[in-house]
């Protein structure tokens, strides 16, 4: 998505050795990216799937945050926990706002001495206000402006990266540890935003093209654009900050009832005390929602996009598509989408109004495709 500002595009430190690869440069959250490469979308999506995919991150926020109080600031400001969070973990947490709604999505990693947090590209100077405002004294918020973020997806990442850095092999799903590839500082976390095994590495923004080439060397791996990364994310079922998540979502409407840690929950040790807690805690215990977000698999070739309407067997509208596109894993059109809480039920048969046709989808259990996070 491309702002509506007449101020100039921002470039990552990657922009000039995505020209050179031949990456098609599109606005996306205010900056140049690359939605593709020569190899097209649909083989750079297998290409991950079946190997290694080489995605370039720079765009999002990073932020450290320091102080002996900067877990239980932090904490109140979402339904996660982050005062328990182990050092050389990370977790995936949400800002609720005062309705309940879904400000942003970000990741959290205990360093040690200080939380690493990464936010999205759209959200990052709403996301440091929000954090500047309300975690008091006491905590330093540090805005990392010169990190770039690397993200290397696919069943062969592992096997790639630990011939640079053996030490990435032992590393399990959601560990982040600050480690060193040839000679640079990094912060890796194995986790990332395809459903496959993987890494996202923090790099000082004036060695990213150096560490970039050196993965790019590397047999199992290309470069991969946006247009695979959206594919990939949605066939793992994985939601997109202002698509299938936004301030007017809460995360029960959303499906996203694990992200909120149970001590954190009504009968939890820490309940509440983040924003909107009584409304999305009530939504928890009562179940009394009005709409759900649901995977929907269609039963033809056509693909459903983002904003086409869904309708029930009358042809009443029940719902809306958030995200959808044709899936090149599952092979079939793939979609997600909120619909009211009755046409929830798995197999439920709906259908995607698309150029004036009922296209027939059924109500599906993400991810569409398997996870394979690497759990030991």
């Amino acid at each position: 998505m491309a702002e509506a500002t007449n101020n100039p595009l921002a470039k990552t430190p990657l922009y000039d050795l995505h020209v050179k690869l031949g990456g098609k440069m599109v606005p996306f959250a205010g900056y140049e990216m690359p939605v593709q490469y020569p190899m097209g979308v649909k083989k750079e999506h297998l290409h991950t799937r079946s190997q290694a995919g080489l995605f370039d991150v720079s765009h999002m926020g990073q932020v450290r945050l320091k102080g002996e109080n900067a877990a239980a600031a932090l904490e109140k400001l979402v339904p996660v926990d982050i005062i328990d969070l182990p050092s050389g973990k990370q977790r995936y947490a949400l800002f609720t706002n005062d309705n309940g709604g879904v400000m942003d999505d970000l990741m959290v990693s205990n360093l040690g001495d200080h939380l690493f947090v990464v936010v999205n590209a759209a959200c990052k100077q709403q996301d440091i206000a929000h954090m500047q405002a309300n975690l008091g004294e006491g905590v330093e918020i540090e805005v990392l402006e010169d990190r770039a973020l690397l993200a290397l997806q696919g069943p062969e990442a592992a096997t790639a990266l630990s011939r640079i850095v053996p030490e990435v092999a032992k590393m399990l799903f959601m560990d982040s540890q600050l480690i060193t590839i040839e000679g640079v500082d990094c912060i890796i976390g194995r986790a990332g935003y395809t459903g496959e095994d993987g890494y996202e590495i923090s790099i000082p923004a004036d060695k990213a093209e150096f560490i970039a080439t050196l993965l790019l060397d590397l047999a199992e791996v290309e470069f991969i654009g946006l247009g695979a990364r959206d594919s990939l994310r949605l066939e793992a079922g994985l939601c997109l900050y202002g698509h299938d998540i936004d301030p007017t979502t809460t995360p029960v409407e959303a499906s996203l009832l694990w992200a909120i840690s149970k001590n954190r929950r009504a009968e939890g040790s820490r309940a509440g005390g983040f924003p909107g807690a009584d409304i999305i805690l009530d939504q928890i215990q009562t179940k009394d929602v009005k709409r759900k977000r649901v995977g929907l698999l269609g039963q033809g070739r056509a693909p459903v996009r983002e904003g086409s309407d869904i309708v029930n067997a009358q042809g009443e509208k029940v719902g809306v598509v958030t995200s959808g596109s044709f899936g090149p894993s599952a092979n079939a059109p793939v979609a997600m989408a909120y619909v009211g809480i009755e046409y929830a039920a798995l197999d439920t048969e709906l259908y995607a109004l698309v150029r004036g046709k009922q296209l027939p989808m059924n109500v599906a259990k993400t991810p569409f495709v398997p996870q394979r996070y690497y759990r030991g």
